[in-house]
């Protein structure tokens, strides 16, 4: 009796140099090696959000920024002294709006990561890296076809995915070559 083993299946190769030794995106996310290099963060889905643990804390330490300046305040009544009243008074009030607004902005910014979280996960999961030439493709050409460094992956995926406001200056100065994408939609930052 004989067993038969099927033919392994060759992975997918790079349409630019032919190497065989390319890694999925998402695995080289995972690497924390290539966290150290630097390649986790170009080849990033989303920009970091906080977390509602992290607002949470914002407003705990606001209220007792804030706080202090109330006890500043109360001290400066009690004591008969003007200028600890209105000090006080004038630091509770801006830290209790400097809070909120902080909070606020929080807020906005995870539900604008939450909103594109889709479409940039549409963009990135297929993807494949090429540590040979340095490039990023996807094997079948969806959902879009040719090249892009990770520099200009990470470009297409967050305006695609509407975070093109986030991406740091490296990254906005980025050209991207005419990228035809195979999902229709996009962003309100499309390239």
């Amino acid at each position: 009796m004989t067993t038969e083993s099927a033919p392994e299946e060759a992975g997918p190769m790079c349409p630019g140099c032919g190497s065989s030794g390319v890694r999925e995106v998402t695995e080289i996310c995972d690497d924390h090696a290539a966290g150290r290099a630097g390649l986790a963060d170009r080849l990033a889905r989303t920009p970091g959000a906080p977390t509602r643990f992290d607002c949470g804390l914002h407003v705990v330490e606001g209220m007792v920024m804030a706080g202090i300046g109330v006890a500043l305040a109360h001290h400066g009544i009690t004591r008969d002294k003007p200028l600890y009243a209105i000090g006080g008074s004038l630091l509770a009030l801006l830290l209790f709006v400097g809070t909120l607004l902080v909070v606020r902005g929080e807020v906005r910014q995870r539900a604008v990561v939450a909103a594109g979280e889709h479409r940039a996960e549409a963009l990135w999961r297929p993807a494949y890296h090429c540590s040979s030439c340095a490039s990023v493709f996807c094997p079948d050409g969806t959902p879009w076809q040719g090249l892009l460094t990770p520099e200009q992956f990470k470009k297409y995926v967050w305006t695609e995915a509407g975070y093109g406001e986030q991406l740091e200056g490296r990254f906005k100065d980025v050209d991207l070559p005419p990228v035809t994408p195979a999902v229709p939609g996009g962003g309100r930052d499309h390239a």
